[in-house]
């Protein structure tokens, strides 16, 4: 007989609208893996107690979404570096010992999107994140880690914007600003890690920050997510991108992380955009 395929899954609040089940069920099938992946939506009050239920009970490993990322560093017994210089996990692991590792993906995930998937180049270029949020402290360090000449963090609350820049210079050149100090000088790069688009509202950022080569990449997506790519292509912007291919390759590097394996992410970020609709 059979044994019973190791649990997995993904934590939010809400969380009905994940697509990870439907990701990592393309990735298990790829790579002939044995488990199983549901979606649990749990509240912030439930969040520590469902997490040690849930490894106690079996379970092998968890992505974590909104709003839990940062209660999940204290739901580990480690973590990796990137997770730690982040403060924010989106993964966590069972190991043999039985302590929960706890790891991001996220910048993982948008570095091999940009440079392998997407072709670009990071080094020597100026970005701009619009955003001082999780998002952003999950994306900076790999981000740095390619030599960007600049990455300069705007923020509605300009305190925010450079408390975070402060936090990760020792990595790279950062500047943390207001919306009032993003300038007019095209950037190379424009990540959105705000949320607004999902509300489809834009951040008051100038147009002069786009010019004829900026690369306008929205870490939201969806087709109600429109509201920044629909700004970046008003404005001229060479390439105005959702966010399709992160997703898709931080849920790779989780997989990766949970069974040793990194399974090949083209024909399921294709699958996704057409099941979405978003080809």
């Amino acid at each position: 007989m059979n044994a019973a395929p190791d649990p997995y899954g993904v934590v939010g609040h809400p969380i009905g609208h994940s697509l990870s089940p439907f990701i990592h069920g393309m990735f298990a099938r790829e790579t002939g893996q044995a488990m199983s992946y549901r979606l649990y939506d749990v509240s912030a009050g439930e969040f520590a107690g469902f997490v040690a239920g849930f490894f106690d009970r079996g379970g092998r490993g968890l992505n974590i979404t909104v709003p839990h990322k940062i209660a999940a560093v204290e739901a580990a017994n480690e973590l990796t570096g990137r997770a730690a210089h982040a403060a924010s996990v989106n993964t966590l692991a069972l190991r043999d010992d039985g302590t929960i590792l706890g790891d991001n993906t996220d910048g993982a995930g948008l570095v091999r999107d940009l440079c392998d998937n997407l072709g670009l180049v990071i080094t020597n270029r100026r970005l701009l994140i619009i955003g001082a949020g999780g998002a952003t402290r999950g994306i900076l360090a790999p981000l740095l880690g390619l030599s960007p000449t600049l990455v300069v963090i705007a923020n509605r609350t300009p305190e925010r914007a450079a408390a975070l820049a402060a936090a990760f210079s020792d990595l790279g050149a950062t500047h943390g600003v207001g919306f009032d100090g993003i300038g007019t000088e095209p950037y190379d790069f424009i990540i959105n890690a705000t949320s607004a688009s999902l509300s489809g509202e834009m951040p008051p950022v100038p147009a002069g920050a786009v010019g004829r080569g900026t690369v306008c990449y929205d870490l939201a997506y969806g087709r109600a997510a429109t509201a920044f790519v629909d700004w970046a292509r008003a404005h001229g912007a060479a390439q105005a991108l959702q966010g399709w291919g992160m997703l898709v390759e931080q849920a790779a590097e989780s997989f990766r992380l949970w069974r040793g394996i990194r399974p090949a992410t083209a024909t399921v970020l294709a699958a996704l955009k057409e099941r979405s609709g978003n080809l």
